[in-house]
């Protein structure tokens, strides 16, 4: 679009159409209306209506994730940016690139009742803050907030003082362009050593997390050489689903048998983790063992545990340059992963039927018999709660990039929001949530409305034990009362039907199928409601 007049309202949402954004997650205040108005009606854009200013944000992170595009999001001033204040610091250590239009009081009303400091506000979530300078800075103002939402992996708000909005100006169309850091490969005496450590390896095995999602042919193509087993962390989850290396989970969440190998190793080469402590067992798993980590991001290293022999590099390039030298000093496999068993031990013995008593069915058993039914090509999406990790632990994605958590920050109640977020970036796919029945109370039921509105391909399974189930299980271990975790819910599968869905109980096996056949018959946003025992929970393995 050549330069012309516009109010700076138009320009503002003609500068996200130039990034060629096309959808917006939004709740309309009378400091962001306008802009949203020009966006959908005159730049061919869309709206997602959120019905609460924080699930905006979060709907937002998750289409950021599932396109790989900044997620846009925008809100009104005041309050509008204080209910946005857990789903900014979740996009902050979830590391979502992702700008937030937020309005702002006018400049000149420092009486107005919706006034705060917005800027204090931002910081105090580890967000960044990019201020509208003047009417004329504006398409430059957004540019530069999305460019620095790629460059910091973070969200960036974008502060709009509301007295500037129809300021006329002439639009000016900036984009600045992006490259992702470039691949590289390291070399002196930090990789010598790191070499020497591995070709010394008589039990090698070979860990990758999310940043080495890219580099899985090399990775599958180094553990053949060294024969050595694979593994991944949680956000790694499916990589090496398949392969006769594969023994699934490293850390708390591994089977017995997995455990048992991972303990035996005496060298571990990490690429793209983090080194979360439950990935090593607070580091229970790294004893007596040499750590090579390999991330391209210096940032990461040392967060959790120091490794022996740190590369700031690219997980691929870096997993050629090993197998380069293993040919190069001629190094014999080492028959590690020779000696795993002949069975899969990524996985868990399968939950019984038998063990659903009157009332409610085995949660063991649910998750099974659904990981074997739902939609093959789905997207998952888990929210927080005790329940998460049976799930983690027995529920397949296709691939890690299919996987999402919502609770990077801990927080319950932001399930919901993010599975709209993935609907909306890829609609060709079923999306699946986990929620707990806090969760779904806490931020779901209203955004719930929210999907069926909008018709998102979406199923959500609601594991409700009625408690909030971890604190729960403190009070029982300490012989308490657990009264005050405990809550009466009506019934979600009803209450799922009354939003505009649809919805399933489910109290024993026979309800369960009952439930399967209406996930493949749904015609919108479905529930299904896992009624659990609160005293028969598996515990979380972490």
């Amino acid at each position: 679009m050549p330069n012309q007049n516009q109010y700076m309202h138009q320009s503002i949402a003609q500068a996200v159409s130039d990034h060629e954004i096309d959808t917006i997650f939004g709740l309309v205040g009378d400091a962001n209306l306008f802009i949203v108005n020009h966006f959908v009606s005159e730049c061919g854009g869309t709206l997602v209506p959120a019905a609460h200013e924080g699930g905006t944000v979060l709907m937002a992170q998750a289409y950021t994730q599932v396109t790989k595009q900044v997620g846009v999001a925008t809100v009104t001033q005041g309050p509008g940016l204080t209910n946005c204040v857990t789903a900014l610091r979740e996009g902050v250590v979830a590391r979502r690139p992702m700008i937030l239009l937020c309005g702002d009081t006018p400049v000149t009303a420092s009486f107005h009742p919706q006034n705060i400091d917005q800027r204090e506000v931002v910081k105090a979530t580890g967000a960044g803050f990019e201020q509208v300078q003047s009417p004329d800075t504006a398409s430059r103002d957004v540019a530069r907030a999305i460019y620095r939402a790629r460059m910091e992996k973070r969200p960036i708000v974008v502060n709009i003082p509301s007295d500037y909005m129809w300021a006329e100006i002439v639009h000016k169309k900036v984009v600045f362009s992006f490259n992702e850091s470039p691949t590289v490969i390291t070399e002196g005496s930090v990789h010598e050593e790191a070499i020497g450590m591995i070709i010394s390896a008589k039990r090698p095995l070979i860990l990758a997390g999310a940043g080495a999602v890219t580099a899985k042919d090399k990775l599958i193509a180094l553990a053949e050489r060294m024969e050595a087993p694979l593994a991944t962390t949680l956000k790694g989850t499916g990589l090496f689903a398949g392969h006769p290396n594969n023994i699934g989970y490293f850390g708390t969440l591994s089977t017995a048998e997995a455990y048992d190998v991972m303990g035996a190793a005496d060298c571990v080469i990490v690429f793209g983790a983090w080194m979360h402590f439950f990935t090593t067992d607070k580091g229970e798993l790294l004893k007596g063992k040499r750590v090579i980590q390999i991330n391209n991001n210096a940032s990461d290293i040392g967060t959790f545990y120091q490794p022996d022999a740190v590369l700031i590099a690219d997980a691929g390039k870096t997993a050629e340059n090993i197998l380069y030298w293993l040919d190069e000093a001629e190094v014999s496999p080492s028959g590690f992963s020779k000696e795993l068993p002949s069975h899969d031990i990524s996985k868990y013995p399968k939950g019984d039927p038998k063990n659903s008593v009157d009332g409610f069915i085995n949660f063991e058993y649910a998750l099974d018999r659904l990981n074997e039914t739902l939609p093959e090509n789905r997207i998952m999406l888990t929210d927080g709660g005790r329940y998460i990790t049976e799930v983690w632990c027995r529920v397949n994605v296709p691939d890690p990039n299919s996987f999402h958590m919502s609770d990077n920050f801990a927080a319950i109640g932001q399930g919901m929001q993010q599975a709209i977020g993935a609907a909306y970036g890829d609609p060709t796919r079923p999306v699946v949530l986990f929620t707990g029945d806090g969760g779904f109370m806490m931020g779901g039921l209203n955004e719930f409305n929210t999907a069926v509105r909008t018709n998102c391909n979406l199923i959500v399974i609601i594991c409700n034990d009625s408690a909030y189930g971890a604190e729960h299980i403190q009070m029982l271990d300490r012989k308490m009362d657990p009264s005050l975790t405990e809550f009466n819910w009506p019934s979600f599968a009803e209450v799922a039907k009354s939003l505009g869905g649809e919805g399933v109980e489910v109290t024993s096996p026979k309800e369960l199928e009952v439930a399967i056949e209406a996930i493949h018959a749904r015609k919108g946003p479905i529930i299904v409601e896992l009624k659990l025992d609160s005293n028969n929970v598996p515990r979380m393995r972490l």
